[in-house]
């Protein structure tokens, strides 16, 4: 099928200081000469956004005044327009607030559901975001691992959740949904069973929904405050345009809470150190992607998405014996288990990611996300450096002579 949007198209940002292309995450390690840097590691797509962002942000440029401002009925009507066209969410003005970012949303409502120094359940492998936000605000994460069933699927471990809440008294979860790095979209069969522990031990849920827009391969995302009355009214949940049309850089996050307790005390904490500000061009950029030509462009890269993801998984499956993956059902990663290429050639892991950057793999070291062995590779990339990194994966890495 014929995309109207070019996601084929390189695109040079050597002179926008992006961190994608300036930073080399693996210590120490350099780029041969005689090759181009291919950004695989944070989560930044190389993909120019939809149109009607920057015609938004430019509309408003053109006032010349950018004081202090209040958000917008349009901005409002933009997310219950998304959420509904979308995720069949059904939302008043009430329901939503301003988030600067999803991490800190996440932190405040931390702060709210339990004491510092209190335990948070959590899935391992963990988006280390996560792991260094609630860390550093005095939390203690308790793991509760995903495994790898027979079909090849990441599954969630229910008697181990229940087990750690019941054990460690715990009443806050994080819930990763998609799930960051593993790349599910789960089930709402799957949220139920969860939240039949959460119910239980009375959890307050902190869902992040951040990928929620990139579900890949016809799969579906289920937002967990859908499932039932319970959920909804538990769960804090966090959504952003910025992993949706590539606006990191512009900041801006927004929650969405039924619970009026909790709404009340989540406002109340993040005005307390006056944070939580909203920036005019995040505003306008947000109006101009949750639209008509915005859930255009979504599909049309979820179509682009989908084909770099599928290409990655039968590549390595079929070329790089040793390596294994799970096909992601949503993001633009995968997460690849090289403990058996690495006991097969007698290397370490620091030795083959040293080694990718050597031949411009820029890739990202999976022990952030709590695993041994393990490499998170962003595919949001046209699909000629796709194909140009499995090549260079093939020839000079994993089946280097």
């Amino acid at each position: 099928m014929q995309l109207k949007y070019d996601f084929d198209k390189i695109i040079d940002r050597s002179s926008t200081h992006t961190r994608a292309i300036d930073e080399i995450p693996i210590p120490n390690a350099t780029v041969n000469k005689a090759f181009t840097k291919i950004p695989m590691w944070i989560a930044d797509m190389n993909f120019e956004t939809v149109p009607s962002i920057p015609r938004e942000i430019i509309k408003r440029t053109e006032h010349p005044l950018y004081g202090y401002f209040n958000l917008p009925d349009e901005y409002f009507d933009a997310i219950i327009n998304w959420q509904s066209k979308n995720n069949g969410v059904k939302l008043q003005k009430e329901n939503i607030g301003y988030e600067n970012g999803v991490l800190g949303g996440v932190v405040a409502v931390a702060n709210i559901s339990g004491a510092s120094g209190s335990d948070i359940l959590i899935h391992k492998p963990t988006y280390l975001g996560f792991t260094k936000s609630l860390k550093n605000s005095g939390f203690n994460l308790v793991h509760s691992p995903l495994y790898i069933d027979s079909d090849g699927i990441w599954r969630m471990d229910y008697e181990d959740m229940e087990t750690k809440i019941k054990e460690k008294n715990i009443h806050t979860a994080v819930f990763c949904n998609p799930h960051n790095p593993a790349g599910r979209a789960w089930t709402k069969e799957e949220i139920e069973k969860a939240y039949e522990i959460y119910k239980k031990y009375d959890v307050t849920v902190i869902e992040d929904c951040i990928w929620s827009d990139l579900v890949i391969n016809d799969n579906k995302f289920t937002p967990a405050q859908s499932i039932n009355e319970d959920a909804k009214m538990r769960t804090v949940s966090f959504y952003a345009p910025s992993k949706t049309f590539n606006l990191a850089g512009l900041v801006g996050a927004y929650h969405i809470v039924y619970n009026k307790t909790l709404s009340d005390k989540l406002l109340k904490q993040s005005s307390l150190c006056y944070y939580n500000k909203p920036n005019v061009l995040s505003v306008s950029a947000l109006i101009g992607g949750y639209n008509e030509e915005g859930h255009e462009w979504m599909c049309e890269l979820r179509q682009a998405l989908s084909n770099n993801v599928n290409y990655v998984y039968d590549y390595i499956n079929e070329h790089f014996d040793g390596v294994k993956l799970q096909l992601p059902e949503a993001t633009y990663l995968v997460y690849l288990d090289v403990s058996k290429w690495l006991q097969k050639h007698n290397m370490t892991l620091d030795e083959l990611l040293n080694l990718g950057v050597n031949y411009g793999i820029i890739w990202q070291d999976g022990r952030d996300f709590l695993n041994p062995d393990t490499i998170r590779l962003n595919l949001a990339l046209p699909h000629s450096l796709v194909k140009d990194a499995m090549d260079r994966l093939d020839k000079y890495v994993f089946n280097a002579n």
